[in-house]
């Protein structure tokens, strides 16, 4: 198995110690902005756990019909962590053995963890969104409330916004390192120098 550079594994080592930070901080956050709310209320969602303004979430959401956010709603908050924490140990080996193929599979990893998350996410919120109690106290005709997977969207009266969290925006950023160690350890960078002189 091919070895890779002493940069490669310092990056790949700096990303997979990063990784640690979604046991502290949050991934996600959901927030919403209205007349009523023009500071904004929002929940943040941990890798076990839920926080922020969920009962003024649920109340105002009873309303309109939709259903109680808890956090028996997420069965992955289980064994997120158990998932997160093998991916963290892929790269810690990857980053001592500097191995190649284990660099890939690292980053193979942290791909398929972000476009799982991403794909539920959508899922979560689509079910949320559409699956309206019939007997709510408001209800119009063809409206949804799903929220927006990541950016701003109007719903009603207010904005909602959905985007990653201090913990969402590092691992974002470990994946990128890791991007960068895998472009080093295929010569791109080096073909793209050799292209720019004269």
């Amino acid at each position: 198995m091919k070895k890779i550079g002493l940069t490669s594994r310092i990056l790949i080592l700096v990303a997979a110690v990063a990784i640690i930070s979604a046991y502290f901080y949050p991934i996600w956050e959901i927030k919403l902005w209205a007349p009523q709310y023009p500071e904004g209320i929002g929940m943040q969602i941990w890798i076990d756990r839920l926080t922020g303004d969920l009962a003024s979430i649920n109340k105002m959401n009873f309303y309109i019909g939709m259903a109680e956010i808890d956090e028996a709603m997420f069965p992955e908050f289980d064994y997120l962590k158990y998932i997160i924490g093998f991916i963290m140990a892929v790269g810690i080996v990857a980053g001592i053995a500097g191995r190649r193929i284990l660099m890939n599979i690292f980053f193979g990893l942290l791909v398929l963890l972000g476009i799982g998350a991403m794909v539920d996410m959508y899922l979560w919120g689509y079910d949320y969104g559409h699956n309206l109690d019939p007997t709510a106290a408001i209800k119009i005709p063809g409206q949804s409330y799903q929220p927006p997977l990541i950016g701003y969207e109007q719903l009603l009266n207010f904005l909602a916004y959905s985007g990653p969290d201090t913990a969402g925006w590092i691992m974002g950023g470990s994946a990128l390192l890791v991007f960068v160690a895998i472009l080093l350890e295929y010569g791109v960078f080096r073909r793209l120098f050799k292209r720019k002189k004269p």
